[in-house]
């Protein structure tokens, strides 16, 4: 995927005028991923881009309507993402181009199909701005929990397309969350590396990475390449 590729309309640096235009037309045939971390300069870019390219990776191409973009609780505006964050999408191999933190706003959550946190706080946040958010909002570690339960069978093949395959998904781990819960609060948590040595960068992207691996195959319906 090219820089210009991701720049437009599966990712950051949309105006809040092409968030607006967007999101009132918004077809039905998509499927929007939303990460949601702090500043939207560490966990959350890292957790934007490798979703990307691990699905690129599986299907060939970010297609199908399946839009992924993330966004700050205490988003740095503009920013770009940690050095070190970009550090760990090249250790991936995954593109860290044109990248522009945001701030969350209710727009994002609205359009949002799926939205997965770092945090049970952030999962919190997004929930108290209201707009149904509930069945749709997880933390990542919580979401893969449920995804590792759900039967693929039970899915839709994938000829019937993304975003289809990923909202009986989100339904089938909605419905599962009050019955898996976490062995400790903590297990659904991804820490803030901000500030930190690239070390610690890396094994929060190694954490991300092993989190995403299962979401991702439970999307495309194929698994990692050994």
């Amino acid at each position: 995927m090219t820089a210009p590729e991701a720049g437009r309309g599966i990712g950051n640096g949309e105006s809040a005028a092409e968030i607006t235009t967007t999101f009132v037309g918004l077809p039905r045939d998509s499927f929007r991923i939303l990460h949601v971390s702090t500043g939207n300069v560490c966990r959350s870019p890292i957790t934007e881009r490798l979703t990307r390219h691990f699905v690129s990776q599986r299907l060939g191409v970010l297609g199908g309507g399946l839009i992924v973009e993330s966004a700050g609780t205490w988003g740095h505006e503009g920013a770009p993402m940690e050095a070190n964050a970009e550090t760990v999408l090249a250790d991936f191999g995954a593109d860290a181009s044109g990248f522009v933190g945001r701030e969350l706003l209710d727009e994002h959550v609205i359009r949002a199909d799926l939205v997965l946190t770092a945090t049970r706080d952030h999962r919190a946040q997004v929930i108290s701005m209201g707009h149904s958010a509930g069945l749709r909002t997880f933390t990542l570690k919580e979401f893969t929990r449920l995804v590792k339960a759900i039967d693929p069978a039970t899915l839709p093949p994938l000829e019937d397309g993304v975003v289809t395959r990923a909202r009986a998904l989100v339904r089938a781990a909605a419905a599962l969350r009050g019955w898996l819960l976490a062995p400790t609060a903590e297990a659904d948590e991804v820490y803030d590396p901000y500030g930190a040595p690239l070390t610690f960068f890396r094994s929060v992207g190694d954490e991300i990475h092993q989190a995403l691996d299962p979401v991702v195959t439970a999307l495309t319906g194929v698994a990692a390449r050994t």
